[in-house]
């Protein structure tokens, strides 16, 4: 096969300088960054030619003129490869990809450290109620450490909703708390699950259990609102719900019910339906919540992992070889034809 120079697109949102440092070291590349501030006519002619659109896994941050949707695709015939910026894919429409022969490419794992010692971080703040007690100290007097009194992690009982690989990092670190570790995850099986460091329930048994539930799945058509009121009743009185998953997974007007009405102890959110929450957020409101802006993944050391990931999986594509971590592997037969490598 000849090795044609491929034309690789993204947008000028914050990444690691490792990953165009790679690319711009390639022959086989020709790296373009747009402006998010420019015109769509300056930015169109370029995107219009990519064949690598790399793109942010965080839909908040893109604009929707540059979202990959089918009018996008439409509008960059020269598409083969679409690669997003972290383990997500909300700003792809993937089945619209699928159809046009274009492969879906994510980082899962590269920030899989990062955010399972945020994970943890929320249980610890929250059980702990070390936030709670920074501002008490800065803000009241006359209170006792009694009136801070948390709980420990050790012997808790601990819930995870999905077992990928940042779900597995997760079970790994809640097992050197003392934590007993139970997993939901319909993709794997018990084999599987217990390898990774779980025991595998159901999610009815997993709710039921649980001293702690948090969630590690990505936002699907299967799992967009899975946790509702619903599901949060049958959660155990007092128990703590987390997620560094994404917004739309949990309801969050029901899970401020469920935290009022004292049904759960607490909370630690990483994700939100609207990045950042507005400050008026009821979820904010709540003491027995801790809260932070989508920055579970985003240290400097999961950050450049996963710059370093997605630049060296796009090489592979402009080598013409297959992503190591394809979305839609159903379109992989189209995706090399295309590729001219059948």
């Amino acid at each position: 096969m000849t090795i044609t120079l491929k034309k690789v697109v993204r947008l000028n949102l914050w990444t690691d300088s490792v990953f165009d440092e790679i690319l711009g070291a390639s022959a086989n590349v020709s790296l373009k960054v747009l402006n998010i501030g420019d015109s769509p006519d300056i930015n169109w002619p370029h995107l219009s030619q990519a064949d690598i659109y790399h793109i942010s896994a965080a839909k908040d941050e893109v604009p929707p003129t540059w979202l990959v949707t089918q009018e996008l695709i439409q509008r960059c015939p020269n598409l083969v490869c679409v690669s997003t910026s972290g383990a997500g894919y909300d700003t792809v429409d993937v089945r619209a990809c699928t159809e046009a022969g274009i492969a879906v490419m994510n980082q899962a794992g590269g920030n899989a450290n990062s955010v399972a010692e945020h994970t943890i971080g929320l249980m610890l703040a929250v059980l702990r109620r070390i936030v709670e007690s920074d501002i008490r100290l800065k803000r009241d007097t006359g209170f006792s450490r009694e009136d801070l009194m948390g709980h420990e992690l050790n012997g808790k009982v601990l819930g995870l909703v999905g077992l990928g690989h940042i779900g597995t990092r997760t079970a790994q670190l809640a097992a050197a708390f003392g934590m007993r570790v139970l997993a939901y995850d319909p993709y794997l099986d018990e084999s599987l699950i217990s390898a990774r460091g779980a025991q595998s329930v159901s999610l009815e048994e997993l709710l039921a259990s649980s001293d702690i539930v948090s969630l590690h799945c990505p936002r699907t058509h299967e799992t967009n609102g899975l946790f509702g009121a619903d599901v949060f009743k049958k959660m155990k009185r007092g128990a703590y719900f987390i997620s560094t998953a994404r917004g739309g997974i949990h309801d969050e007007s029901a899970l401020y019910d469920s935290l009022a009405s004292g049904h759960l102890g607490g909370a630690g959110l990483d994700v939100w339906l609207i990045e950042p929450p507005p400050a008026d957020h009821p979820l904010l409101s709540l003491s027995n919540v801790v809260s932070t802006y989508h920055t579970a993944g985003v240290t400097h050391e999961g950050r450049k992992n996963v710059a370093r990931m997605a630049a060296e999986q796009i090489l592979e594509v402009c080598h013409g070889q297959a992503p190591a971590r394809l979305i839609n592997k159903e379109v992989l037969p189209n995706f090399l034809a295309r590729l001219n490598i059948l």
